[in-house]
């Protein structure tokens, strides 16, 4: 009777601690998982808020299987994103268009490069005090970006529109020194690119970005007139993936713009944002 007590107790022990060993194994499985996590390399993207942000987000999970862990830093402005790119705050952004980091690069010195042609955003002009581009009264206030691509593009736009004429063969880099022709004395009223959408009250008409028309919640199905698809803009200003010259090739950029650049994220854009935003893919 004792020697089956004993045999009894010993099987239990047995059991108990073969139970206690998987349940270790198990703990030490979560505690390898959360590790694994904790070590997932960080891909550092600066981005405008809209779209760009929540583009990028559409992405983090794909490249967190990958082993990256995607930090999405939100700017409102087109200048920060760019110096935190070149000092190595970042390791990349999407904020921009190729002209007008070439012209950041020449004016500033920096040594940003492109990776990847991403979407097009097409330039809406849109009604501030005045809801009609024919009706626009003598000497009324449109307000335009004041940087010298985003200028280029709202000028070329109201020229297509009938209400002024820039030089002959005017380019991307036209401002508003070569206006020929203002018919009704329109006052241009330049502007950071950011405060446009917040001076539409105070406007007769505003020609704005897209991003921070869609930051305003203004469709470009409100616009009074947008950039068509055969425009020279719409040929010029795809928004782009940047990094500082030299990383080009880096594994965690290569992973960002693959990622990126995929029919999940195509399919993305296309349905949020309903032409507002064109991936060019």
């Amino acid at each position: 009777m004792k020697r089956k007590l004993i045999a009894l107790v010993l099987s239990l022990s047995i059991v108990g601690g073969l139970l206690a060993g998987c349940g270790s194994d198990g703990a030490a499985g979560k505690k390898a998982d959360a590790g694994f996590k904790k070590n997932l390399e960080v891909i550092k993207v600066g981005a405008s808020i809209t779209p760009h942000a929540e583009i990028l987000r559409a992405v983090s999970d794909e490249l967190e299987k990958q082993g990256y862990k995607l930090e999405v830093v939100e700017y409102n402005d087109y200048i920060i994103p760019n110096t935190a790119l070149e000092s190595g705050e970042l390791d990349a952004n999407y904020i921009q268009h190729l002209p007008y980091l070439e012209d950041f690069n020449e004016e500033n010195g920096t040594h940003i490069v492109s990776v990847a042609d991403i979407h097009y955003e097409p330039f809406g002009i849109y009604a501030g005090k005045s809801d009609s581009l024919e009706n626009l009264k003598e000497g009324a206030v449109v307000a335009v970006p004041n940087d010298t691509t985003n200028e280029a593009r709202a000028l070329l736009l109201l020229q297509d529109q009938g209400l002024i004429k820039l030089k002959e063969n005017a380019g991307l880099t036209v401002t508003v020194k070569d206006i020929v022709d203002n018919p009704k004395n329109f006052e241009i009223r330049e502007l950071e690119a950011a405060q446009v959408p917040k001076a539409l009250q105070d406007v007769d008409v505003a020609a704005i970005n897209t991003n921070y028309a869609l930051e305003a919640d203004l469709k470009l199905s409100d616009a009074l007139a947008s950039e068509g698809a055969d425009s020279l803009a719409a040929k010029t200003y795809a928004n782009i993936i940047a990094v500082k010259e030299g990383n080009e090739k880096a594994a965690k950029i290569k992973a960002l713009v693959s990622a990126v650049k995929s029919d999940k994220v195509k399919k993305f854009i296309e349905d949020k944002y309903e032409g507002a935003v064109v991936p060019v893919f």
